[in-house]
């Protein structure tokens, strides 16, 4: 773990402003992350120090780093203190997709933009993947097969995988259209139970050596066709409950 960095210099006492006065002190600290470019390794000053630094009390400090925690910036690691998230400012859904009520719905419009913007990011990563980003992409690969094939929960794993091909890309916005994979991935999976295990695996692979092999065509094929499985299997569950018997029929 690296050490904190000295502080002082980016972090200015909190004049009077409209927002609250946490608020201000949250973006301050959120200045510092950016400015000092800190990852999930560095670790912020105590409340004492950072109550000093920025002349507040403790208790605005608490507050400020309450609201950090919950925007997913920052992360408090008992006994150890308060670090940077691994993925500052991004939650589990951003875009509020678990509050529609129909979520088969919800499945079927992610995977439909998903098919539109995929093939393109396995297509760029093909062509801008670094060496370390092809072994983290394998890896993850390999780990959802031995995931599959001992009967372990795939998915977190699978999800992992399709975030290592965006990030391959380079590119900092399709980082951020992260929570429209990872959502889209739990949520088929939800769906499609242990159905299409075989075809993740064969479909993960293709995807996988593709890129590895820097031919940007074969990825950008392969990943339609995985994409193209799944929507197959959602509309053959679909199917099947439209012709599901309802309560009235046994009226």
């Amino acid at each position: 773990m690296k050490n904190p960095p000295e502080v002082t210099q980016f972090l200015k006492n909190v004049k009077s402003k409209d927002t609250s006065l946490p608020e201000r002190v949250a973006e301050q600290i959120t200045n510092l992350i950016i400015e000092r470019h800190l990852t999930s390794d560095d670790k912020l000053p105590n409340e004492f120090e950072l109550a000093s630094l920025l002349n507040v009390g403790r208790g605005t400090i608490r507050e400020a780093v309450k609201l950090l925690v919950a925007k997913n910036v920052l992360v408090i690691k008992r006994g150890k203190g308060t670090f940077i998230a691994q993925y500052p400012g991004e939650i589990e859904d951003p875009l509020g997709f678990a509050y529609y009520p129909n979520q088969l719905k919800v499945a079927i419009d992610l995977l439909e933009v998903r098919m539109q913007i995929e093939p393109w990011v396995a297509r760029l990563a093909a062509e801008r993947a670094t060496e370390q980003d092809l072994k983290i992409m394998n890896d993850l690969c390999h780990e959802v097969e031995d995931d599959i094939l001992s009967g372990k929960n795939h998915l977190p794993k699978d999800t992992q995988f399709h975030i290592s091909i965006a990030q391959c890309t380079q590119n900092l916005v399709i980082t951020k259209l992260i929570p429209i994979i990872t959502y889209s991935v739990g949520l088929f999976g939800s769906f499609n139970g242990n159905s299409l295990l075989s075809e993740t695996i064969v479909g993960h692979r293709a995807i996988a050596d593709a890129i590895s092999n820097r031919d940007s065509d074969a990825a950008e094929k392969a990943m339609i066709n995985h994409l193209e499985q799944n929507k197959n299997e959602l509309e053959s569950i679909i199917k099947e409950l439209q012709n599901e018997p309802s309560d009235a029929d046994f009226d």
